[in-house]
């Protein structure tokens, strides 16, 4: 023995109250010339370790709460039960933690994801059953996949999507496992579809949502008043007369009005006692005549006669030797353009008519359900594919895979191209699909884990930016950065 010292490991509060652990402990030689150590100190078990300024029991609890919350929320909880130590010293806890043993999942996820898009692709595996991810493969290969199922033979079940080279590796790779087409990719396969369908019949919707053509507005009778309806100078009063009078009614008084706006107090005097507009046109603008008086009349009977553009008319009365300009012709006819009846109805895009076949028929709205029940009604192909659809949609929620080759047949006795298209396809996985629409599981938690992997990537690549404009050293390329799922939290915390 070479010795002893004392060591004050902290521990855990014991009812509230701080408690203080005085160890004395002895350090010992190695007689052995050979050994690199010349002193050791004794541990004692289950309380301390090399070099640790804590009780195990502490350091597990704090290694705990660092893999809940990370670095600064476990700090500040910590620090509620008597235990203050930094964001950093959280993180180094949770990083010497042991890699827990890998367990071969049953029920195994496999999907895309863009490291950089349109460049370079990776391939996420997660465990559908504890919805944590396995591993990150560096590519999207089928051969890749395959050499990973077939190092794994405990996998009973590959949720997927619909790309082929998933299909190829897990059908190389796992050949007695079950593969599931996942059925989001399913719905919005049948959707595409569905709109390309719809594309297909927009004659239908125009002739459905086509309503009477605006007649031609009655030219106006001609009137001996310079203030006729569109005169910019008549229209002015009439809209500066129709306030005054509405805030009036609602109870301003006039030296509120001039106020709000920004008149005199005599304009708004003259406009309050005015009963009618009209009886405010007056001045050196009264029985004025103009250039275009001596035209009127042709363009009155031009209008009768069907020509309503006034650029045309324009053009003629030019040659009858008006002098005039463009915008007064256009200003006089104006007036004439107002329709008593309401224009027609724009039918609805075929992308808007597909989301109404696609909706459930219990939560679409009522105006919704009126539209497509009038679309359907005037196209037998529509109506046909709004029945195909809300069948599929019944047999993707309800689990009916086994009714899938009914349904098939059923789609091919119709005419739609679009939707024969969307079968094939099916035929070419029919058995994935089928498992899809039968079995409980499905590549959702997947699609969950692909998203943080893309917010990652980003937020990397927005600190590369921002490393490079202040002069630091640059990360590595993003093709060349190591994606942990387990630690990525962390050093996400740490940045």
């Amino acid at each position: 023995m070479h010795g002893s010292y004392q060591r004050f490991p902290a521990d855990l509060l014991l009812a509230g109250r701080r408690v203080v652990l005085r160890l004395r402990v002895r350090r010992f030689t190695c007689e052995d010339v050979c050994c690199g150590r010349r002193t050791f100190v004794e541990q004692v078990a289950g309380l301390t370790r090399r070099h640790s300024q804590r009780t195990e029991r502490l350091r597990s609890v704090l290694a705990e709460v660092g893999l809940a919350l990370a670095g600064r929320a476990g700090a500040r909880l910590a620090d509620v039960f008597g235990a203050k130590v930094s964001r950093n010293t959280v993180l180094r806890l949770v990083d010497a933690l042991p890699e827990p043993p890998p367990q071969v999942p049953r029920v195994v996820g496999v999907d895309e994801y863009a490291m950089r898009k349109g460049c370079i692709y990776g391939t996420v595996l997660v465990d559908v059953e504890t919805r944590r991810p396995v591993d990150l493969l560096p590519d999207r290969e089928a051969g890749t996949v395959a050499a990973w199922l077939a190092e794994r033979p405990g996998i009973e079940v590959v949720c997927r999507d619909r790309a082929p080279f998933f299909a190829e590796g897990a059908r190389t790779g796992a050949p007695t496992a079950v593969q599931v087409a996942d059925r989001l990719h399913l719905w919005r396969n049948l959707g595409e579809a569905a709109e390309r369908c719809v594309s297909r019949h927009r004659s239908c919707l125009r002739a459905t949502f086509s309503a009477s053509e605006p007649e031609l507005a009655a030219a106006p009778a001609e009137s001996g008043s310079p203030w006729p309806t569109g005169h910019r100078f008549a229209d002015r009063t009439r809209a500066k007369h129709a306030t005054v009078h509405a805030l009036l009614a609602a109870g301003h008084s006039r030296r509120s009005i001039q106020r709000q706006l920004g008149m005199t107090y005599g304009t708004v005097q003259r406009l309050a006692d005015a009963a009618r507009p009209e009886d405010l046109f007056h001045g050196q603008w009264q029985n004025r005549r103009t250039k275009l008086d001596d035209f009127k009349t042709h363009l009155h009977d031009r209008w009768a006669e069907g020509c309503t553009n006034a650029w045309t008319l324009w053009e003629e009365i030019k040659e009858h030797g008006y002098t005039g300009g463009y915008g007064a012709v256009r200003a006089y006819l104006q007036p004439f353009r107002t329709s008593p009846t309401a224009p027609a109805a724009r039918p609805p895009s075929p992308r808007t008519v597909t989301g109404w076949i696609l909706t459930h028929p219990d939560t679409l709205p009522e105006g919704e359900r009126l539209k497509l029940k009038s679309v359907v009604a005037g196209c037998p192909e529509l109506d046909a594919l709004a029945g195909h659809v809300r069948t599929f949609g019944q047999m993707l929620t309800q689990l009916q895979g086994d009714q899938l080759p009914q349904w098939i047949k059923a789609v091919r006795a119709d005419d739609l191209p679009s939707l024969h298209a969307f079968v094939n396809g099916l035929e070419r996985d029919l058995a994935a699909v089928t498992a899809g629409l039968t079995l409980p599981w499905s590549s959702g938690v997947v699609e969950g884990h692909v998203n943080r992997i893309i917010l990652w990537n980003q937020l990397c690549q927005a600190a590369d930016v921002i490393r490079w404009l202040t002069g630091s050293a640059v990360w590595p390329p993003l093709e060349q950065r190591p994606l942990q799922p387990g630690v990525d939290r962390l050093h996400l915390d740490s940045r």
